[in-house]
């Protein structure tokens, strides 16, 4: 706007017959009213209808001054974030540790007390979410693997002239390790955040608020189903992982180095006579990663607070944590087992 001072006194702004206004009238109002005062000329009298005083008042109040901004200093910066995520992970540690007394005891109670009936139905129910509907693709991954272990297996072996030997490996690693770990992998990201997505849910919908009112005991109801299923199901998961991993291996063995499903079978039969530990072990591992993966999922669930976003981000955690100590847990049993000699 040009310069006015001079072509008038003092002017008054009315703009009490508006009947309709916006944000963006209201603006501009306001800065006619600026210019004038910025050339010189009095405004004695800036009139509105009052319905619109809050928004004009909005408009004058001064904008809210920028926080100052922190000088980086990278190496405080970073020692900073350390000690924070270590402090978090002890805690994490703690409450964890304690949920996992929670579980211990609440379950033991549950057995104990004869008056208490178990939740034989929704045990049952679990057994079929988490292990009949995982079937199709812990068997697809599980043949998958075999086909590979024993594709690699044998390009070493060649080299030596003991491509016999891959049947060893094949059934070695998918015996002791990969079936039950890549199972409970599997089981960590599909049914462990499952667990987490649905009690988180009813966190937030205040379902297990109204259990706690009533006088259910939320572990008895909420964790031990679902603990009791998957220490079930996983097992029988991990059986049928090591079956189709040899089954893949056999077929690698059969197209990729002429060893017949006979001769597979045999040496088979030679590596089991010789330990027979590689059977079971991943079987007495299977108990304790399910334990871990309901264990961290329902903790997560019951920590769901706030809103839907928390949801989102409890599963993730659980599925990291489910498999970071499925992966501890697996590694301390290979050095278990190694002391042993078994």
């Amino acid at each position: 706007m040009r310069s006015l001072e001079g072509e008038f006194g003092d002017v008054e702004l009315d703009a009490g017959g508006v009947a309709r206004l916006d944000s963006a009238g209201a603006w501009l109002m306001l800065r006619t009213k600026r210019q004038l005062e910025r050339s010189g000329i009095r405004v004695l009298r800036f009139t509105y209808p009052p319905v619109y005083a809050p928004l004009f008042d909005a408009l004058q109040r001064p904008a809210p001054r920028g926080a100052k901004t922190r000088r980086r200093r990278p190496l405080t910066d970073f020692l900073e974030y350390i000690g924070q995520n270590t402090h978090e992970f002890f805690q994490q540690a703690y409450r964890l540790l304690g949920f996992l007394g929670r579980v211990t005891v609440e379950t033991t109670e549950a057995f104990l007390r004869p008056d208490r009936e178990l939740p034989w139905p929704a045990f049952v129910r679990q057994i079929q979410q988490t292990g009949v509907t995982a079937v199709p693709i812990v068997c697809l991954l599980a043949f998958l693997l075999g086909v590979v272990l024993a594709y690699q297996g044998a390009d070493q072996l060649r080299r030596f002239g003991a491509e016999l030997l891959t049947v060893n490996l094949v059934a070695t690693a998918m015996l002791r390790e990969v079936g039950c770990l890549i199972t409970a992998i599997v089981v960590a990201g599909r049914s462990g955040s499952a667990f987490t997505a649905q009690i988180g849910t009813m966190k937030l919908n205040q379902e297990v608020d109204a259990m706690q009112t009533i006088g259910l005991n939320t572990v008895e109801v909420l964790v031990l189903p679902r603990l009791l299923g998957l220490m079930v199901a996983l097992p029988l998961l991990t059986f049928l992982a090591n079956i189709m991993g040899l089954i893949g291996g056999a077929v690698m063995c059969y197209f990729h180095l002429g060893i017949t499903v006979p001769a597979f079978l045999r040496q088979l039969h030679t590596v089991l006579t010789v330990s027979s530990w590689t059977f079971w072990l991943g079987f007495i591992k299977a108990p304790v990663f399910a334990f871990i993966i309901v264990l961290v999922g329902c903790f997560e669930g019951l920590r769901v607070e706030g809103n839907a976003g928390s949801v989102g981000s409890q599963t993730t955690r659980s599925v990291v944590e489910s498999i970071f100590l499925v992966i501890v847990f697996d590694a301390s049993f290979s050095i278990l087992f190694s002391l042993l000699g078994i």
